[in-house]
């Protein structure tokens, strides 16, 4: 999610669209190079759509890679297009595989198709024949996960098999038309070394909070939509002790940890008749049942922010979660209003405390101008003074221009040691003080 400094491995197709090909069109007799190609693209995509049956899921590559390629020759013989090996081995390829560098996939209706690449925004040639055309693309890809839309249940958000997100909404509810989002996920989590190496932080910053982790620090990961917050909890997780007993909650199931005592719970949505939901809030409430020695929660977004300061503040150090937030001050007060969502009734003052009790760091993302993903802010939660939460930044990213279409910046220590190092030098962990220094580099990140 942080941007196109990873290889391209490639994936087999699914039944998903794939954001690669043009739209369907009668293609003209004997079309040339790559109008050729996406033309042969195009009419296998689409009779790969209308002839797979709508029980094959994502997860059965085998059966629509057999169809597939069954598509493949007979496109080839009709066209009487004359390829060599070496051509049709690359575009068979081409059709199989997806692009990585695609992020998400946005469908606005059947004639608006949008897909993210590294962090921008850009049109696709991708037009459905019509409404209903796209409602049996969406009921293909609903259908094996056990969800259906239709007007008694027009919103659906779901976890395809491979990792990705899903998200529908269908009139009457949406006026454009279904609308489709799905939000695609690295099969290979990044490594820490990795995002330094797309600029999203600095090594000082990645071996502070290996620090922090290993500490046993309390963590919120904050930033907008798509800043990479489940990406950058996935790398810094990586740094729990393997002989740690670790609980996952999450809303839909993104983490990819490593760690092999790991117990997963997902939150499940009510059915059809509106029952059996399950919500992160009981989640919560019973995995201080587990003998967690770490939770992670992927997202706070309700009362469950509550039972998520409780566990902090009784004995289960080392938690990590995400908020969404404009800044790491935000993120403050979008806790106090969450716990306020509880329903409990507590003076803001009782909040405060419990807030400025729990957490001891909040790491913040923005997803720049450019796309770039990057931590913008390393913040300190220092305690209460008065009715106020004092904080305090140990890192930050200074943008300093636009040069080109990319974003100018760089990161700087603020030169102040945070007043839990002890608690880290007990741990045995050691860090040098000049990686909190200002830095003097003002050269592009």
């Amino acid at each position: 999610m942080f941007g196109s400094a990873r290889s391209k491995p490639t994936q087999p197709a699914s039944a998903a669209p794939t954001p690669t090909t043009a739209p369907r069109t009668t293609a003209p007799p004997r079309p040339n190079g790559r109008e050729r190609w996406n033309t042969i693209a195009t009419r296998v995509q689409q009779r790969l759509l209308s002839e797979l049956s709508p029980t094959v899921g994502a997860d059965n590559v085998d059966e629509v890679r057999r169809v597939l390629e069954r598509i493949f020759a007979e496109t080839l013989l009709e066209m009487d297009v004359p390829l060599t090996r070496i051509e049709r081995a690359e575009l068979f390829d081409q059709i199989v595989v997806r692009d990585d560098s695609v992020t998400e996939i946005l469908i606005n209706g059947p004639n608006q198709v949008y897909v993210e690449r590294n962090g921008k925004l850009e049109e696709s040639a991708i037009r459905f024949r019509d409404v209903e055309d796209l409602a049996r693309i969406i009921d293909r890809i609903v259908a094996p996960l056990g969800r259906r839309v239709d007007e008694s249940s027009p919103m659906v958000d779901a976890r395809l098999p491979d990792g990705s997100r899903v998200n529908v909404i269908i009139p009457p509810l949406s006026l454009v038309g279904p609308c489709l989002s799905i939000r695609k996920f690295a099969r290979a989590a990044f490594a820490m070394d990795d995002l330094v190496g797309l600029d999203a932080l600095t090594k000082e910053m990645a071996d502070f909070l290996r620090a922090c982790v290993l500490a046993r620090l309390n963590v919120v990961i904050s930033g907008g939509t798509s800043s990479g917050k489940t990406t950058l909890l996935n790398s810094l997780s990586a740094y729990i002790p393997g002989d740690e007993r670790i609980i996952t909650i999450e809303d839909a199931a993104e983490l990819q940890l490593q760690q092999r005592h790991i117990i997963r719970l997902e939150a499940r949505p009510p059915n059809v008749e509106g029952r059996g939901q399950v919500t992160i809030r009981q989640l919560v409430i019973n995995a201080l049942r587990m003998r967690p020695d770490r939770i992670v929660v992927g997202e706070v977004r309700g009362g469950e922010a509550l039972d998520m300061l409780q566990a902090m503040n009784t004995g289960h150090d080392g938690s990590l979660t995400t908020a969404h937030s404009n800044s790491a001050r935000d993120t403050l007060h979008r806790v106090e209003t969450m716990v306020l969502m509880a329903g409990v009734e507590l003076p803001l003052r009782a909040v405060r405390e419990q807030i400025a009790s729990a957490f001891d760091l909040i790491v913040h993302l923005d997803r720049l101008s450019d796309g770039t993903r990057r931590v913008t802010a390393v913040t300190e939660v220092q305690g209460m003074e008065g009715d106020v939460i004092v904080m305090q930044d140990l890192f930050r990213y200074v943008q300093s221009g636009v040069r080109e279409g990319h974003v100018q910046g760089y990161f700087t220590g603020m030169g102040i040691r945070p007043k839990f190092m002890d608690k880290i030098e007990s741990y045995g962990v050691y860090l040098s003080p000049s990686i909190f220094a200002p830095s003097k580099e003002r050269g592009r990140r």
